[in-house]
């Protein structure tokens, strides 16, 4: 029978991989990505990361798998040829523009975000070279308030949002995502949502785990509150295992309905 998934798309830590298990990725996992990829299911790794600390990652974890894709730091979009992966030049040029469109915009404003953050929290703001704000809360309480007054900020200035993970934050711009690259990938490849897999586990999960970008959805068992709740919604499913063992169970649950 012939498979109906076309794309599997996966974030990376906390649902693939997993720094507190041996091995980190389950093997389990691994061959039933393998066999995805054998099949010609395309795996694509939909991480906050940048690429070259995820492709440190997936060398330490000694996988015999590699993404045909990864979306990294939530947005920019990147090919595996051969060894090496290579950036969508057109899409991750625009992204750029718009990214320093939107933070032209928000760095008068700067100084006074970062005075109300560091006047109530004991928090380390800084700027790299994907935001000119981001954020190491102390503890989730903390982040949780300081979401939430970015968030109000964010109400204020067009195509700005929030990216939020854990501890961390970042601004970005509202129309570069999990999701939004997941679907230029499926535009590229001429794949319609009605193909495609996403699993997740947490805050910038959220705008890929939904059912304008995958028929399918999944999240592991740690997976936050907030993202259990947006896949039990969308009639996904919530595995009863963590981390890489949980999306394992995800994938037997949905390749047991996506047969064709």
């Amino acid at each position: 029978m012939k498979l109906s998934i076309q794309i599997l798309s996966t974030d990376f830590d906390g649902t693939l991989h997993s720094d507190f298990e041996n091995p980190p990725v389950p093997s389990a996992l691994e061959r039933r990505i393998k066999d995805l990829q054998s099949r010609g299911v395309t795996w694509v790794i939909n991480t906050g990361r940048d690429l070259s600390s995820l492709t440190e990652a997936l060398g330490r974890a000694r996988l015999s798998i590699w993404p045909d894709y990864v979306v990294s730091v939530e947005r920019e979009i990147y090919r595996r040829t051969g060894s090496h992966y290579v950036g969508l030049k057109d899409w991750n040029e625009r992204c750029r523009i718009a990214h320093d469109e939107v933070f032209l915009l928000l760095r008068q404003d700067l100084p006074q975000i970062v005075d109300w953050v560091q006047s109530r929290f004991d928090a380390r703001v800084y700027e790299d070279t994907y935001s000119p704000f981001c954020l190491t809360a102390q503890s989730n309480t903390d982040a949780d308030l300081i979401h939430d007054y970015l968030n109000e900020y964010c109400d204020q200035v067009p195509n700005l949002t929030v990216v939020r993970n854990d501890v961390y934050a970042r601004f970005s711009h509202s129309s570069y995502n999990k999701g939004s690259a997941l679907a230029e990938i499926g535009r590229l490849l001429g794949i319609s949502r009605e193909h495609i897999v996403a699993a997740g586990d947490h805050l910038n999960d959220l705008p890929m785990l939904s059912i304008d970008y995958a028929r399918w959805l999944i999240a592991p068992s740690n997976a936050v509150e907030a993202v259990k709740e947006a896949v039990r919604r969308q009639q996904g499913y919530v595995s009863h295992q963590p981390h890489g063992h949980g999306l394992a169970d995800g994938l037997e649950r949905v390749l047991g309905l996506s047969l064709v």
